[in-house]
């Protein structure tokens, strides 16, 4: 999956910065809606659906990688932002215990389960590149950050 068709260049955030991670997926959530992604009467719906999802396990990956995200059925089609935060990152209670300094929130049709896992697993394995992710952290705004994502399509596949 090319991560360029996943996260619009206007849904990448360079110098993110939150609280914590129940802040983050809240503000990722408003600017979802401030951009018209998600439908505004759902807003509330979606953001508790990805809130219990995080309750019931948390999406911190490895190597700096959350990925929060939940199945809704109020969409068609995948929703996803990318954060990459300010200074030392966010607690997501990762696997290794690193802070958060990549968050792709994604809220995914409950319909399609399978597009889900894949997508899950293509952004894993394209932030599991040392490079790519030091490159993501250089960029000083969304269209550098969205060019490393085109590259990496290549790169990765």
């Amino acid at each position: 999956m090319n991560l360029q068709e996943l996260l619009p260049r206007e849904d990448i955030l360079v110098g993110f910065e939150a609280a914590d991670k129940w802040d983050a997926i809240e503000r990722l959530v408003g600017h979802l809606a401030e951009r018209e992604r998600i439908p505004t009467e759902a807003r509330a719906e979606l953001l508790e659906a990805l809130l219990d999802r995080e309750r019931s396990m948390s999406t911190g990956m490895e190597h700096g990688v959350a990925i929060p995200h939940a199945a809704v059925h109020q969409l068609d089609e995948l929703v996803g932002c990318l954060a990459i935060t300010l200074g030392e990152g966010l607690d997501f209670e990762s696997i290794d215990g690193s802070p958060a300094r990549f968050i792709v929130l994604l809220l995914i049709p409950r319909a399609q389960k399978l597009v889900h896992i894949r997508t899950l697993a293509s952004i894993a394995r394209v932030l599991a590149h040392s490079e790519i992710r030091d490159a993501l952290l250089e960029a000083q705004d969304p269209d550098e950050a969205w060019a490393v994502l085109g590259r990496t399509a290549a790169e990765t596949h």
